[in-house]
């Protein structure tokens, strides 16, 4: 269990102080955040839970949170940031998640773009970035991360193999020492995001912490379905493809090692 008392003192000079909501079961955290969001939840809110019910990933996926053995959580934001630089997000939310996951476990994560913490090749988290938009601002994100920390035993059938922090690491991991880290790193990382050139870095800082990015034959699911070699990221944070048809500026979807049948 959290010991929401430490966790408020540990956090009290940072923009989540006093401003932690944490349930012992939820359907999602994100959408907790959401629509706390809507109704005027102020910066730095972060939801948090035990055990979520309907938790989700990206493109409605479910995302496996069992009572007790991972980190679930949400923090709505409301950063300077224009709308076409919404797409750094959650490279920058993966740059954090990485920090923490080092700080706290001692475990190199590998970012699969765009959302996929992974050690080896094995999937021991994700995250889902949603946001609310007025005119040309972003009037709040929500940045979603869920990493598994305890779990020993995973369905079978999934994309991607999965691993949970304790296997990676040997030993117990603390998912309190580890949510700490985590968002001192989401604000690290986020709270520079008006700075024209912090944005410019990121793609480049994410190549750094990914083998996926640079002359990868991978499989892109969704609505820009090729198959191709990854040359990097575009200045906008858009995975590029190439193609025998040429080159790709993937938007949106996932990527997958190309299948060998």
């Amino acid at each position: 269990m959290y010991d929401i008392p430490t966790l408020q003192a540990t956090l009290a000079k940072t923009i989540f102080a006093g401003k932690l909501h944490f349930s012992s079961t939820t359907g999602s955290t994100n959408t907790d955040a959401m629509a706390a969001g809507r109704n005027g939840a102020p910066h730095g809110s972060v939801f948090f839970t035990d055990e979520q019910t309907a938790g989700r990933g990206r493109g409605d996926h479910n995302w496996q949170s069992h009572a007790g053995e991972g980190l679930y959580v949400s923090a709505l934001l409301r950063p300077p940031i224009a709308l076409e630089n919404l797409p750094v997000i959650p490279l920058a939310a993966g740059l954090a998640a990485a920090r923490a996951v080092k700080l706290a476990a001692g475990v190199d994560v590998d970012l699969r773009w765009p959302n996929d913490l992974l050690v080896g090749d094995r999937k021991c988290g994700g995250i889902l970035v949603e946001s609310k938009t007025d005119g040309g601002d972003a009037a709040f994100v929500v940045i979603g991360i869920g990493i598994n920390v305890h779990q020993r035993r995973f369905d079978t059938g999934l994309s991607t193999p999965a691993t949970s922090l304790d296997l990676e690491a040997g030993r117990t991991i603390s998912r309190q020492t580890l949510l700490i880290a985590l968002l001192e790193s989401l604000q690290s990382e986020t709270s520079v995001l008006h700075d024209r050139a912090v944005v410019a870095a990121i793609p480049a800082r994410v190549a750094q912490l990914s083998t996926w990015l640079w002359n990868r034959r991978v499989e892109v699911h969704g609505p820009q379905a090729c198959v191709g070699i990854t040359r990097g990221l575009d200045a906008n944070g858009f995975l590029l493809v190439q193609t025998n048809k040429g080159m790709v500026t993937v938007q949106t979807g996932g990527i997958r090692e190309e299948s060998k049948g």
